[in-house]
């Protein structure tokens, strides 16, 4: 990173830890039972996600700390947790009528969805770095593939066998996307498409596509009672934001900060 955006990040990361610090501070004056347990729970949890012993000391040395320090950034975590779900959290609210009103003022923006489409491809992978030979491979590849769905081979089947593509382990099934989730060359071949037409060999930064279109899906508008769990999760999620956001400007007058 150039000199003044390593500073900026620096002194955010700064800013973090010294804010995690006040709280576990604070955190430290509770009472939080089973405290060892739930450390040991974490750690154990953790180091599960490791097949073997030898790839979790190397995960593990690649971190530069020791597994002390590990079980200590463990315990300083759910401290913190702890702290803020019990004097934050727990007391956030939204009422129906605030739940409502973010609703209404979000309408179009959050939860109106225009025309999506449900899409399975075949990727012929190019490596950008490559020539224009190896280029040309890919899209006589890509080409051959077409021809060969067209003929009636079975589309998925043949992503399985053929794509580049992770979505080749669905047969190439890709879920619903809307517009400007895509990249641009991909989303107009496949809103060009009719409910299970397959588009001509489409060319991306990615390499070559092969389009099926399984669905398309019309324009809705979600209802409230359908995203009004999402809501009033979120609205209390930033009613705590902020007050934690306010705590730490108070705590941060009264403790004695040194930077070294």
């Amino acid at each position: 990173l150039p000199p003044e955006q390593m500073k900026k990040a620096t002194d955010a990361a700064l800013e973090q830890l010294t804010s995690a610090e006040l709280l576990y501070q604070e955190g430290k004056k509770l009472n939080i039972k089973n405290l060892d347990q739930l450390v040991d729970e974490q750690y154990q949890k953790n180091r599960a996600a490791f097949p073997t012993k030898e790839e979790y000391e190397k995960a593990l040395k690649a971190t530069g700390m020791t597994e002390a320090e590990v079980r200590e950034s463990m315990r300083k975590e759910i401290v913190v947790n702890y702290f803020v779900d019990q004097q934050f959290s727990a007391k956030a609210t939204c009422t129906d009528a605030e739940a409502k009103k973010f609703y209404e003022d979000n309408k179009v923006k959050l939860f109106q969805k225009g025309e999506r489409l449900r899409a399975s491809h075949i990727l012929v992978s190019v490596d950008q770095k490559g020539g224009a030979e190896e280029k040309n491979k890919a899209r006589e590849k890509a080409e051959a593939l077409l021809r060969r769905v067209q003929k009636g081979e079975d589309f998925a089947a043949v992503a399985k066998a053929e794509s580049t593509c992770p979505s080749r382990a669905k047969g190439g099934e890709l879920g619903i996307f809307g517009k400007g989730q895509m990249t641009a060359p991909f989303e107009k071949a496949a809103f060009a498409l009719k409910t299970g037409e397959i588009s001509k060999v489409v060319e991306t930064e990615f390499g070559f596509h092969i389009i099926k279109l399984q669905e398309r899906i019309a324009p809705s508008t979600d209802s409230f009672e359908a995203v009004k769990f999402q809501i009033v999760q979120y609205l209390k999620m930033e009613q705590t934001r902020k007050a934690v956001a306010s705590f730490l400007t108070e705590l941060r007058h009264k403790a004695k900060i040194e930077k070294v």
